[in-house]
């Protein structure tokens, strides 16, 4: 009996390292959206090379989070609940690179469009949508760490309201092409950014999706509601 208590100790031990790694690249990626949406409002280009610049420790820190995750199954076999946790790491850190890999992007993309025709009001409902799925992460990964199933639930809930925010963005750049041609390309960039949030917004709930399966054992029921109505104009991916 000490010994198998020794041994859920030790696990307990690692896994709340794991734990700490995943919440130091959640607050990463936190910041890399604001960073990047930040970069694009004020036309920051030393702000934007460095936002890009910073993608490569998120990514060396989901490799990390990944060979821990892989040494802990390996060392401590573990089962049930405890294989169902860490297997849930693995998901949890792909998901925050990829969102980092969204941050980047828009970045990246904010060099080019200060270079631009400039369109009224561009970039505000941009970051207005890119604040909502920050707050949503930061929820998600506080639901994460104090197992809260609720508190998940309500994130995924949310992301209906960023689908409506893309939708509405959709609209107004589509106007802004319309009524101004000069507007065409440095639309089709903006288009480009609310979706890389939008696609943030889809990971974040995924993480919440995952929160969920962590707490209760299973993935909700219902289908998730996705309200993003657009179907021309395509978004774009990260990398």
């Amino acid at each position: 009996m000490i010994g198998s208590t020794h041994i859920t100790s030790a696990f307990d031990r690692d896994l709340e390292a794991i734990q700490a790694l995943i919440m130091k690249m959640g607050g990463m990626v936190e910041e890399a959206i604001g960073n990047a949406i930040t970069a694009l409002a004020e036309g920051d280009a030393d702000l934007a090379r460095e936002t890009r610049r910073g993608d490569k420790a998120i990514d060396a820190l989901e490799l990390r989070v990944n060979e821990e995750a892989a040494r802990l199954i390996a060392l401590r076999q573990p089962i049930a609940t405890d294989l169902r946790t860490v297997l849930t790491v693995f998901r949890i850190s792909a998901a925050l690179e990829r969102i980092g890999d969204y941050a980047k992007n828009i970045a990246k993309r904010s060099e080019i469009i200060q270079e631009l025709h400039p369109v009224d009001g561009g970039t505000a409902s941009l970051k207005r949508m890119s604040k909502s799925v920050q707050v949503m992460l930061k929820d998600v990964l506080d639901a994460y760490i104090q197992r809260d199933a609720d508190l998940a639930l309500d994130v995924r809930a949310r992301d209906e309201e960023v689908d409506q925010m893309y939708n509405a963005l959709f609209r107004e750049y589509l106007t802004h092409m319309m009524e101004d041609p000069r507007n065409i390309t440095a639309c089709m960039h903006l288009h480009f950014l609310a979706k890389n949030i939008e696609r943030m917004g889809d990971l974040v709930t995924g993480i919440a999706e995952q929160v969920i399966y962590l707490v209760t054992g299973e993935l909700p029921d219902e289908d998730r509601v996705k309200a993003d109505t657009t179907s021309t104009l395509g978004g774009g991916t990260a990398g």
